[in-house]
Order: structure tokens, then sequence, then C-alpha cells
């Protein structure tokens, strides 16, 4: 079941790379009391995901500043080195975006966002999404219905709906 306004997001450990290597994530100590952007796709290095959808977030991060929020965070079901050489590579790093890896998808899959597609090697991978949570309770939900497209949940759609 895909996860709704008003719920609370799961417990979850995701991934990310440390000064002294990869890095365990208590993602329910990273959202107590604050206001979190997470952005969910399906693959770092991937057409849609490196063109449009990392990019809309670096473009509105000063406006989601401005609103108030903490941080935001992208997660792909991808090892937490591939996430930080990507999130340098695109410049997400630098803009001040966390990247996160959810390498065994079991929080893309614990909030009903994954997706197979074998025949371009994708499984148990995200869909794509953009959630606003305060103290991990999702307030707004933007999810597409196709992979291949970046509209409702890019940066300047969640910046406008929160």
């Amino acid at each position: 079941m895909t996860i709704t306004t008003g719920e609370t997001l799961p417990q979850a450990t995701l991934l990310q790379m440390g000064a002294n290597g990869p890095e365990h994530v208590d993602l329910a100590a990273k959202l107590k009391g604050r206001k979190v952007v997470i952005f969910g796709l399906p693959g770092a290095y991937t057409g849609t995901c490196t063109g449009a959808h990392v990019p809309s977030f670096i473009r509105t991060k000063t406006g989601f500043d401005a609103k108030g929020v903490d941080e935001i965070i992208c997660v792909s079901v991808n090892d937490p080195f591939v996430m930080k050489a990507w999130g340098d590579s695109t410049g997400a790093t630098a803009a001040g975006i966390t990247m996160l890896g959810d390498a065994e998808s079991a929080f893309t899959k614990a909030i009903g966002m994954n997706f197979s597609a074998p025949p371009v090697g994708f499984v148990d991978r995200s869909k794509r999404y953009a959630l606003y949570a305060e103290d991990g309770v999702v307030k707004v939900l933007h999810a597409e219905e196709s992979p291949g497209v970046c509209e409702t949940s890019g940066g300047e759609a969640m910046l406008a709906a929160i």
C-alpha cells in the first residue's frame, strides 16, 4: 500500500557516504521535529533523474529554505558510493541536497513506491515522487504516473504546494 498524506513515514535506515566510508542514517531521527522534503527517483545517472528531477530541486533550494524547510533529501535505490558520486557530478551535494541510498529498497517498499522493469534492469526501484513531511508526518505527496516524467514530483511543483 502506498503511503498517503497524514501518515507517518516508516522507520528506515538509509546509507550515505561519510568521511570514513558508508554510514547508516536513521531516517526517523533525521525527521524528528524537522520540516523535510524527500524526493525519490528510479536511479542515479538515468536520463530524467539527472536531466530534470535533481536539477529541479537544485533550482528551488533557496525557495525551500525561505519556507523553513530544514533539509531536502534525494532517495534512490542505489548504493552510497553511487549516490555520492552522482551528488557530486550533478552539483546536488554542493547545493545542499542530501543524497541517500536505499540499497535494499527497504524504505521504498515500505512506502509502497517500488516498481520493477526487468527489461531495463530495474528491480524494486523507486517510482518518481516528492513528499513534504513535518516531524515525519506526510503533509504533501506528489507521485508521477510514469517513471520517465518529472512534473508533479519536481521541485517547482512541491515548492508551490507547501
